[in-house]
This record gives C-alpha cells, sequence and structure tokens, in this order.
C-alpha cells in the first residue's frame, strides 16, 4: 500500500529510541528554521518500532556504541552516555512513541516538539521514557502540549491501534530509521549517511548534512 504524504509535509517512519534518527531530525529542523519554512514544512511522525523489529529490548551497550560517532557529527545536541542505575535503563520506547503519536491530536507542532524532548531525554538528560510519569513530566516541560489531554489520550489508548496499524500496514516498505516520504512521491533513508560496521562500532563512511537541507526544500515544493 502506498504511503500518502501530504503536501507540505514529510512523512517520518522512526523511533524515540533511534539515535540516528534524532540527528536527521536535529539537522532537518536546523535546515527548516535557516530556510524560514517552520510554518510550510512538518514531520509526520509515524513508528517503525525497533524492539519489535530487532525482537529484543533496547540495547544500552548499542547505543553507547554510537553515541562518540554521534558527538562527532553534531555536537551541540549534547549526547551524553547513560548516567543512571542500570536497571532503569529504558529496554521499550513502546509508550514513548505512543505519547508522540497521541500528541498529534494536537497538532504536528505539538507531536513534533514531545518527539524531540522524549529523544533528549533519553540521550541527554538520561530519563527513563519508559515510564508513563517520565513521559508525561517530559511532556509538561513542552509549551506546546498540553499534557493534561495527553495523558487522558495515554490512559484510555486511542492511539495506540492506529499507531500499530499503520507500523504493520508499511513494515516491509520502510527500510529502517529514519525513513523519510516525501508528498512528490520519493523517499530516502538516514539522508546524506552512509555507514558500516566494525566490531560492534559505527564507521561513517559519508556524510554530507547538506542532503538533510535539499529534503526540507523538496518537501516546501523548492
Amino acid at each position: 500500500m502506498a504511503i500518502h504524504v501530504e503536501p507540505g509535509t514529510v512523512v517520518l517512519y522512526t523511533d524515540v529510541a533511534c539515535p540516528w534518527a534524532t540527528l536527521a531530525l536535529h539537522r532537518f529542523y536546523a535546515a527548516r528554521t535557516e530556510a524560514g519554512l517552520e510554518e510550510e514544512v512538518r514531520v509526520d511522525h509515524r513508528l517503525f518500532l525497533l524492539e519489535d523489529v530487532d525482537r529484543a529490548p533496547l540495547s544500552r551497550s548499542h547505543v553507547e556504541a554510537e553515541l562518540p560517532v554521534l558527538a562527532g557529527l553534531a555536537p551541540d545536541v549534547g549526547w551524553q552516555p547513560w548516567r543512571g542505575d542500570a536497571a532503569a535503563w529504558p529496554v521499550t520506547t513502546l509508550l514513548a512513541n505512543e505519547a508522540v503519536h497521541a500528541a498529534k491530536a494536537q497538532g504536528p507542532a505539538a507531536a513534533e516538539q514531545l518527539d524531540l524532548a522524549l529523544r533528549h531525554a533519553l540521550f541527554v538528560a538520561g530519563r527513563t521514557v519508559s515510564l508513563l510519569h517520565e513521559v508525561l513530566d517530559v511532556a509538561a516541560g513542552c509549551p506546546g502540549v498540553d499534557a493534561g489531554a495527553l495523558q487522558e489520550a495515554l490512559d484510555d489508548g486511542r492511539a495506540r491501534g492506529p499507531m500499530m496499524r499503520g507500523y504493520r500496514t508499511h513494515r516491509g516498505e520502510v527500510r529502517g530509521s529514519p525513513h523519510f516520504f516525501l508528498a512528490d512521491g520519493s523517499d530516502v533513508f538516514n539522508p546524506g549517511l552512509e555507514l558500516s560496521w566494525e566490531g560492534g562500532v559505527p564507521v561513517v563512511e559519508h556524510d554530507d548534512p547538506a542532503a538533510v537541507a535539499q529534503l526540507v526544500r523538496r518537501a516546501a515544493g523548492r
């Protein structure tokens, strides 16, 4: 089934737990701001559930092997290794992803803001974003998110079904996280980056940050 994308929107399949998507979004939002297209281009977040794809808990050791490489690519994100109790590491981000999808009911800007805040909470602040109270505390810190309405949506589960149906329906069309789809019918996986792995550590074979800026302009029809 084709993935429908509204004009002025990029559909992004990702997981809150994906640091490479966090890098891509960091670059995307910076490029969008620089181009003055904040109101013309929005991100429609869709789920690519890594824990389901891998059939394993989110791996702390895997993420921490990636962080030094990511810090070299975008030090201003503020990436930090996990500093909390090992038992507090979030082995699932299903609830965090559900919260982003629930926030879409408040508008794309709310979903964008909450998604980015949850990524910061995980990769910078070291918060256990698998816990409901942590997710809601992060939401309360987002000026564009109604945390009370979000709690109601999470309590009754209204976003979980549509989110999972979208994930299952398009699982075969999505290469991984992050995978962007545009209204012109094009798509790009992990824009500007080519990676290989050696001994469990990512190696950047090619990095072109301008690829994300081009993505923003294409989404705006320019």
